[in-house]
């Protein structure tokens, strides 16, 4: 049994989950087109990119902790935690002095960020019972896929005519009115513990102190804060070292094999820490489960060919096809506008073939659109890789959702936070690895078509030839036609990349995923004063 909210009160549970999934999901996009601004103002253009990776470095590393805590103390206090840790960073940011401060403040709202992210998710697969589940899924699509489109514009509005620092404080109302709502009509019932079975018996009778909300008096949850500290360090070094690889230094120098000789040792020291831990933040049994070790690879592969669409994409637009940053910045988001109506509709898909066969499906026709983008014409139409666009939405949309819901079905609450979020951090983990990759991918080919290059001075990486075709009067008709055929063979070679990530994807879902995605059946809650949770039976049959 899968304990929800009556359906009447979910109505401002549900808007104060879209409200904070829009801090989350307007950060990053309102911030982008308001960088000139910023610089401008502060100085500190060697460090600016640190804006955005400071932010999903703290983002990412912290969703497995988030994850757990949310596991031990309730979805409730770490989801009001991580929105009054964003609204203070957001205060930060107005304030800064410098690029640095500013860095550092993106930091501190990477932290309420990576709180938010992990357990909206959670508390949307409490909200509703399995079969119901993509209608909240839809909605919180929806509001990425409005951010997506207004966040650019907005922004840019803002840092023209008004200040860029506004930005940051238009967070504070739209915070606070989450808040509000979470505090107010967010009420999590304890709940009874199911008992264990196989393997994991004998590990639930050695941790009797199950993870559930505190209701009265009882044993005090032990946390893991050796795991928490080393997870944390190990996911630092290994994002900083994927994000500034080749970028603030060459990949074989110093700086780079000392962080990843870093993230290796204390990978190891993790692992040792988590295995002798009672109560470890990252379980051995994420890794154990076949379902959602699958989920886990897959949507890794998912985040790694992203990275084509959301950062080659507008590159492209922009340097082969001559549109302007808002045109490009709308020819990317045409993938937000199917993503989410196909995500709303996968349920009719999976209740007939199955999560894994839904999924598969999805990632067919998303390997088949990223296979067709080398194939369009130079320089071709601004509507050809629209439509490319709208298709690899559609597709990933009928991919993503089925799976999510699937891990987050073969868990009980007392997991549920910890198995989202280990997903959703794999994912990102996987965003980080397709930058790092594909770029290098880019530079070598820019390189290697530059090398016969018809004349001297020329760049001779991606964002320099970028920035070069930004001044098309400064060059040749011939040097600049060939600066654009070069973007558009290195773009190529990325989507050819991507393809082959989705080909990666669909060789986990076929050999490494189970067949039918087992259902768990939650005891049935112990209900709040006041309140009569209603329940509901996730379907057995149909929905694996």
């Amino acid at each position: 049994m899968t304990p929800v909210v009556p359906e009447p009160r979910r109505g401002p549970v549900v808007a104060a989950l879209m409200l904070g999934m829009a801090l989350a999901a307007l950060d990053g996009t309102i911030l982008s087109t308001a960088v000139p601004q910023i610089v401008g103002d502060l100085g500190g253009f060697s460090i600016f990119s640190w804006l955005f990776s400071g932010y999903l470095l703290a983002a990412t590393v912290t969703l497995p902790v988030y994850g757990k805590l949310s596991d031990t103390f309730g979805r409730k206090p770490v989801l009001i935690a991580g929105i009054v840790l964003f609204l203070i960073g957001s205060v930060l940011c107005a304030t800064a002095w410098n690029m640095g401060s500013l860095v550092a403040f993106r930091v501190v709202q990477g932290l309420g960020g990576g709180a938010i992210q992990g357990t909206v998710q959670t508390i949307a697969a409490d909200l509703y019972p399995l079969k119901e589940r993509p209608k909240i899924q839809a909605k919180l699509s929806t509001v990425w896929a409005t951010s997506a489109v207004a966040g650019p514009a907005l922004g840019g509005l803002l840092a023209g005519y008004a200040d860029w620092r506004w930005i940051f404080l238009i967070n504070l109302p739209v915070g606070a009115l989450a808040l509000y709502l979470t505090v107010r009509h967010l009420h999590e019932p304890g709940r009874q513990v199911a008992p264990a079975s196989g393997r994991e018996a004998g590990e639930s009778a050695r941790k009797k102190r199950i993870p559930r909300p505190r209701t009265g008096a009882g044993p005090r949850p032990r946390i893991d804060w050796a795991g928490a500290l080393a997870v944390f360090a190990t996911g630092t070094l290994l994002v900083t070292a994927l994000v500034q690889g080749g970028v603030a230094w060459p990949w074989l120098s110093a700086p780079s094999i000392a962080l990843l000789t870093g993230t290796a040792l204390l990978a190891a020291v993790t692992v040792l820490v988590e295995r002798r831990a009672a109560d470890p933040i990252i379980p051995g049994w994420v890794w154990r489960r076949r379902p959602i070790a699958a989920v886990n690879l897959a949507l890794g592969a998912l985040g790694l060919l992203m990275i084509a669409p959301t950062v080659f994409l507008p590159t492209y637009a922009q340097s082969v096809l001559g549109l302007g940053p808002i045109a490009a910045g709308f020819v990317l988001s045409a993938i937000t506008l199917t993503w989410p109506i196909s995500a709303a509709l996968c349920d009719r898909v999976y209740n007939r073939i199955g999560f894994r066969l839904t999924a598969v499906t999805g990632m067919t026709f998303a390997l088949l659109v990223l296979l067709a983008f080398p194939l369009l014409p130079f320089p071709g139409q601004a509507w050809q890789p629209a439509l490319l666009m709208l298709l690899l939405g559609a597709a990933l949309g009928l991919f993503q959702l089925p799976l999510i819901i699937a891990v987050q079905g073969t868990v009980g609450w007392s997991e549920r936070g910890t198995a989202t979020a280990s997903i959703l951090f794999y994912r990102q983990l996987g965003q980080s690895v397709g930058a790092a990759l594909f770029g290098a991918l880019a530079n070598g080919v820019i390189g290697n078509r530059l090398a016969d290059s018809p004349g001297t001075g020329l760049p001779r990486d991606l964002d320099s030839v970028s920035h070069a075709l930004d001044d098309p009067a400064a060059l040749t008709d011939r040097a600049a036609d060939f600066l654009r055929r070069a973007v558009d063979s290195a773009v190529d070679a990325v989507f050819l990349g991507a393809a082959g990530a989705a080909a990666l994807c669909l060789l986990v879902l076929l050999f490494v995923a189970p067949r039918r995605f087992p259902v768990h059946q939650d005891p049935p809650p112990d209900p709040a004063p006041g309140t009569q949770p209603h329940q509901a039976t996730d379907p057995a049959t149909g929905a694996s």
